[in-house]
């Protein structure tokens, strides 16, 4: 079992727009709604590949309802176990409005519940039951109000306390502390980079992470593909050409395809391999935490993985 951490779950909505225009206002073609949050996403697509997940953080509401039957819904294997944890205030919604024409995506996200000390509390009690049942836990995402910025870097203490592997994708502060905490991965973006480190060079953003705590660090440089520095070496991984679509939670798919290739063992060439293909199939999809099966096993022999001198 794969455990994902989504602090801050979502109901997504996407709507799809002939052509998007500031200040003016515009008829929607299609509305699209999905359980959502960065580790909800990454579960959906760890289940697609056939692993059980099992799914924590927070939910609440008429909105946190709505969330957990859609998972319910989409889950046609039964590969996903909701073990989230209920909280007074309601589950954000995020929303994805997308240019018909140009395929350009604008998101817009609330900041979701304010989380009470009794509802952290519960949730603590809930991660720590489960970690030592996990092959290895993915702590995805924003931190809702109430939860204190230091949370990432207590659950990465605790998974790896129980000798479970950890990865962290989150951003700013929380980012910052969890790092020192030094988890098994990290995958920040360019940007997620340059906010930690204050260096736009990803080569050199990337050893001051791992100077700072992570064992690897998988830095997502978007269409440049993914560049990963590990204690067992140095790789890059390239796509296959300009994939054009809706971006949302192409990183989300990355991180699943990085975590189903670690629990089955396989070497880092074929993790970096399945998580650049997963993510430009994603790409390829209509929505957050689905890709397009035919395109990904397309990709899997297109993408370029490259060792590089240490």
């Amino acid at each position: 079992m794969i455990l994902t951490v989504t602090l801050n779950t979502a109901l997504d909505l996407t709507y799809r727009v002939p052509s998007l225009r500031p200040h003016a206002s515009h008829r929607v073609r299609e509305v699209i709604e999905r359980p959502g949050g960065k580790g909800l996403n990454v579960a959906r697509v760890l289940a697609a590949l056939g692993h059980r997940v099992t799914v924590t953080g927070f939910t609440g509401g008429e909105t946190g309802r709505a969330m957990r039957a859609g998972l319910v819904a989409l889950d046609e294997g039964g590969l996903i176990t909701d073990a989230l944890v209920p909280t007074a205030g309601a589950t954000r919604r995020t929303i994805a409005v997308v240019d018909a024409v140009t395929g350009d995506t604008t998101q817009l996200n609330e900041p979701g519940p304010l989380v009470s000390t009794a509802e952290w509390n519960a949730l603590l009690d809930r991660y720590d039951a489960l970690v030592p049942g996990a092959a290895a836990v993915a702590l995805c995402g924003s931190l809702p109000p109430g939860v204190p910025v230091g949370a990432y870097a207590r659950l990465v203490r605790t998974a790896r306390s129980a000798g479970v592997p950890v990865l962290l994708d989150t951003s700013g502060e929380p980012l910052r502390r969890g790092v020192a905490a030094r988890p098994d991965l990290v995958k920040p973006n360019a940007e997620e980079l340059a906010e930690l480190t204050g260096s736009h060079d990803p080569e050199q953003a990337v050893r001051e992470v791992r100077r700072r705590g992570a064992r690897s660090v998988i830095a997502s440089l978007g269409p440049q593909g993914l560049l990963a520095v590990t204690p067992e070496g140095r790789w890059r991984a390239v796509p296959p050409g300009l994939v054009k679509g809706n971006p949302t939670g192409a990183g989300d798919s990355a991180v699943a395809g990085l975590l189903s290739a670690l629990v089955e063992g396989v070497p880092w060439p074929v993790r970096l391999t399945r998580g650049v293909a997963l993510s430009a199939a994603t790409v390829r999809a209509p929505v957050a935490g689905e890709f397009d099966a035919a395109a990904y096993t397309a990709y899997l022999d297109r993408v370029r993985v490259t060792a590089e001198p240490v």
